[in-house]
Order: C-alpha cells, then structure tokens, then sequence
C-alpha cells in the first residue's frame, strides 16, 4: 500500500496508536454510562464519582459519550461536560477517545467540542438513519476527518457496512487510524483485515463482545469493548485475563454461567443493552441514574433476573455484591 500506516500518520495520531495498542493488552475497553438525575437532567458530580471509580479499574482506555453512554441523548453541552469531566478523570494516565456521530457536519461540530475539552482521539458512529453507499461512507469519514486534529476511529454497525475497497481508502486518510465492528460477520471482518496496512487498529464492537472474543481474535481481533466493565469491573477483568492466559475452563464457566444469561436477557427488549447495563450499576450500587427516553429501565421481573445473573457472576469471581434498597 506504498507508504507504510505509522509513516502516513501525524505523529500525535501515532502516539495515540501507541497507546490505544498498549492499552488493548493490559486491558479491555471502558464504554462507561452517564449519570442522570431522577428527572433526566445530567449529573455530573456522580458522574465524576462514576468514572473516578472506572479509571481506578486500569482499562486500556475510556470511550466517553459512545453508545453505552446515551451519546444521542446528550445536547452539545451536556456533551461538553461529560468530555470534560472523563478527561479529568483519566487525568493522562489512559487514552480518552469520545464518541461523535450523526451527519458529518453534526459530527464535526462534536468533534469540536471533544478537541476543546481535551479528548484524544474520536470513535465515529453511525451516521443518522439513512443508508448510503460506499462512496458516501468514505466521504463521510474525509470531511470529519477535514475539520479536526484528533485521530479517528470508524465504527461500523447497522447501516455502516464498509467493503475492503472501502477500509482501504479510509486507511489512506491520514488521521483514520482503525475501526470497530459491531457486524460480528467474521468473513467479511477477515477480509477487511487483510485490506488494511499494517499498523491499522481494529476493535470487536460486538454487543456483550465477551461472547464472541474468542471468534474476533482468531481473525486477527482480540481487543474488545466490555460494556460489562461500565458495572462489574471485576467480572470483566477476569474473562479478560483467563481469555488472555488462554484459561478456557474459566472463560467456558463465565460464559456459560453469566454472559451467556445476560444476552438471552438483553435480547428479550430493544434498548435493553444499555438499559440493562445502567440497571446493573444501580445493583452495585453505582451513581448512575436512569436511562433517558426513548430508552426505558428494565421492568420489576427483569430486574430480579438481572439481579440474579449479577449475583452468580459476581460469585464466579470471588466478589459478594453490596446489595442496593
């Protein structure tokens, strides 16, 4: 592909490389949620509790205001702050790449706020409901690409189906520096690994994407984002370390006993991969408030489900859960 990927790149975006690349071995991905009042209004003094408690836990990095953290509920300030307070929070110690999304002059005006505010790099959504075609999707990542300094990383899911053509030429913009996939179609994800330089980050997206790291990582994938991590850091961590020391009766038993219970119950309402989440980090007692519409909270059945899956994860782990009023 001429020029090699590192020597195309700023060399801010290839620090940023460095340390997203270090990051994924020592640890998974923090997606971590948003606090909200009772009334739905932002809460930033229990978000900044929240997070403080989540960059104690050492993840590879901090992806603020993605989907786990209701980016599209958030207006611009609300955006700004919560960039804000995550940035404080990692306070250097690990890279904070903020979620933007929406059309690309909508995305770029979130991406400026995230420059403002001290991120380090940004995590490109899903355009907002329309498909389009390859062209489009290429395009769409040059002119965000245009506007900001910070590196970006393309994520593909629902309407985003980017080809190998198409990896090839945003893994020629110079600021593009990976992408995550959310497709879990591991022929594809394959193809467009081979497509990109060297160098290139890629990232499992999956929901709940304990279920299918080990798939990911045959391909060439083995960092993932953990939305278990946003409410039980320890059960996260220790899928991480028994799949990273090649444990597989362990990562078979968590599976088996927890993931695997959490899907079938997320899978039972829409919305609910975040919902659940946020319901789980009440059940630890965490400040994170409500989801905001149009998502809803679990109902009371759901809930005690939940309750019992936290609990035997928890259990699997060596942890006893601070049982919530």
């Amino acid at each position: 592909m001429g020029m090699r990927f590192l020597e195309r790149i700023s060399a801010a975006a290839e620090s940023v490389v460095q340390r997203l690349r270090e990051g994924m071995k020592a640890g998974v991905l923090s997606f971590p949620l948003t606090s909200f009042q009772e009334d739905g209004s932002l809460d930033l003094e229990s978000y900044r509790t929240y997070l403080t408690a989540q960059v104690a836990t050492a993840p590879g990095a901090l992806f603020p205001a993605c989907g786990t953290g209701e980016f599209s509920a958030l207006n611009e300030d609300e955006y700004r702050a919560v960039i804000e307070v995550a940035v404080t929070a990692a306070d250097g110690r690990l890279p904070v790449v903020a979620g933007i999304g929406y059309g690309w002059a909508q995305a770029l005006r979130f991406a400026r706020i995230a420059e403002e505010a001290g991120a380090d790099a940004l995590l490109v959504m899903p355009h907002y409901l329309v498909a389009a075609p390859q062209d489009g999707l290429v395009e769409q990542l040059r002119r965000i690409a245009a506007g900001t300094r910070l590196p970006l990383i393309a994520y593909q899911r629902g309407q985003v189906v980017l080809t190998a053509d198409s990896v090839r030429r945003i893994a020629q913009i110079p600021s593009v520096i990976g992408l995550k996939d959310g497709h879990s179609d591991l022929d594809r994800l394959q193809r467009l690994t081979f497509a990109a330089p060297d160098g290139f980050l890629f990232f499992n997206g999956a929901s709940t994407a304990e279920i299918q790291a080990r798939a990911y990582a045959t391909v060439g994938v083995p960092a993932y984002s953990s939305a278990v991590h946003a409410f039980a850091p320890e059960i996260a961590g220790a899928f991480f370390t028994a799949l990273r020391d090649g444990d597989d009766t362990a990562v078979d038993t968590l599976l088996r006993d927890f993931y695997i219970p959490l899907v079938e119950l997320r899978d039972r309402v829409p919305g609910y991969a975040v919902s659940l989440v946020k319901a789980a980090a009440r059940l630890r007692g965490l400040p994170v408030g409500p989801v905001r519409a149009p998502l809803t909270d679990p109902c009371p059945a759901d809930l005690a489900a939940l309750e019992q899956i936290l609990d035997t994860g928890l259990d699997l782990v060596g942890v006893r859960r601070r049982h919530t009023a």
